[in-house]
């Protein structure tokens, strides 16, 4: 499914028991990266490489966890998480920063413009599971179980 700059995971994308991720990224490597380990954790996922149509994406499909990048084309991550925690139907929807940023003053800036997370590239896979383990709440299984669908 193409939308904007945008696609789906086509294998999982029919089993709606499994999480949905949306993924806000313009480096082809680190979605590359993203896609990889969201498979591997059996989640759904929708990738955007600009922000153009974000908030759209995310009010239309209304995904468990938003993985937003800070420098894109167009709006700014920051901007961006701005806006979905001001609409309703997206204000609950956890998001993660995920940046080159790393000082501890960007992490504080990072949450306390609304996101609920945030991780650093470069990033170790294990890091970024943990966080979205974390973040879905009971939605995925086990991290020890990873193969295991959600």
């Amino acid at each position: 499914m193409y939308l904007a700059h945008s696609f789906m995971s086509d294998e999982k994308k029919q089993n709606p028991q499994q999480p949905l991720i949306l993924v806000v990224e313009d480096h082809d490597d680190s979605l590359l990266l993203i896609g990889y380990a969201l498979e591997s954790l059996g989640c759904r996922f929708i990738c955007q490489r600009d922000s153009s149509t974000t908030l759209l994406v995310a009010k239309e499909y209304q995904p468990d966890l938003i993985m937003l990048d800070i420098l894109l084309p167009g709006l700014s991550g920051t901007d961006l998480v701005h806006y979905l925690k001001q609409e309703s139907l997206t204000a609950e929807i956890p998001v993660i920063a995920v940046t080159a940023l790393a000082s501890r003053e960007d992490r504080e800036r990072l949450l306390s413009a609304g996101f609920d997370d945030y991780i650093s590239k470069p990033y170790m896979i294990e890091d970024l599971e943990a966080k979205i383990f974390r973040l879905l709440r009971g939605k995925l299984g086990s991290p020890t179980l990873k193969s295991a669908e959600c």
